[in-house]
């Protein structure tokens, strides 16, 4: 009855989802693997943004890198601003990502000699549409200023998948990193670099647009889109093949039966029927 199942199609469809059940439980354990990792960096990123704010220059120094646990710390610093040597960063987005433009990133002069690199937030690109032609920049506070914001670490192509084109035009970049724009300050620079939250005394007239704080899902377990949801998909189809299986097994029996029961019946058929005999033959008998 089942001797089907031997044949070739059978074999290599019977292979196949013996193969593709514990490919998709790996695949499961992959993604549930990621979601754990993304819970661990919310959970960070969560303690990072309610911790209370603290002097940049305790949490980095002149070439240092900012460790991944104080990843947006609130931090303070006073200073002036150096607009000389400000930049801008190209094909960043708008806070409701519809809208591409520059980053406005300035450096703060310090109290004690050294700056830090400050992302003042975010300005449009010209209305001719020409990323290259440099952008009309808003006014800088001018004197001592106290800020307040997070701080990030150093961004390279790696961790942001940005590449970092050459032969731009002057103080433009592709990259916020204070290792390359050290060379162009004459000051010690920290590591990393601020994105502004608040300025005092409150600058006057237009401001760029302030970088928006990341919103963590939630962490210790649980639910974080989407790769939780991708694990059990996963092993949800684990328990679809062998039931889709199953299906085609008992459809492909079905089908054999009911030829089998035709085949049978055709002959049966032929035997019941008598041969019509011609009325002026059984008159002659």
């Amino acid at each position: 009855m089942y001797r089907f199942l031997l044949s070739r199609q059978w074999v290599i469809l019977t292979l196949i989802a013996l193969i593709l059940m514990p490919v998709m439980v790996e695949l499961g354990i992959w993604q549930m693997h990621r979601h754990e990792q993304e819970n661990a960096t919310n959970a960070v990123i969560s303690a990072s943004l309610a911790a209370p704010a603290v002097p940049v220059e305790k949490l980095t120094a002149p070439g240092a890198r900012v460790p991944s646990h104080d990843n947006f710390r609130t931090v303070t610093a006073t200073g002036h601003y150096d607009t000389a040597h400000q930049v801008v960063v190209r094909h960043r987005t708008s806070a409701d990502d519809s809208t591409i433009g520059y980053y406005l990133v300035t450096p703060l002069v310090m109290t004690d000699g050294r700056a830090v690199l400050v992302n003042r937030g975010w300005i449009p690109a010209p209305q001719s549409g020409n990323d290259a032609q440099f952008p009309v920049l808003p006014p800088t506070p001018s004197g001592q200023v106290s800020i307040t914001g997070r701080i990030r670490p150093d961004e390279t192509t790696a961790s942001t998948g940005i590449v970092d084109r050459p032969g731009l035009p002057p103080h433009m970049i592709m990259l916020i990193n204070s290792g390359k724009l050290a060379s162009q300050l004459p000051e010690q620079v920290l590591g990393g670099y601020v994105e502004l939250t608040g300025t005092s005394p409150r600058p006057t007239g237009s401001q760029p647009q302030p970088v928006p704080a990341p919103t963590p899902g939630q962490s210790n377990g649980g639910y974080s889109p989407p790769h939780l949801a991708y694990a059990w998909q996963w092993w949800l189809f684990v328990a679809m093949v062998p039931v889709g299986w199953a299906i085609l097994v008992r459809r492909e029996l079905k089908d054999r039966r009911a030829q089998r029961a035709k085949a049978t019946a055709q002959p049966g058929q032929g035997q019941d029927e008598k041969p019509s005999v011609p009325a002026e033959a059984s008159l002659a008998e």
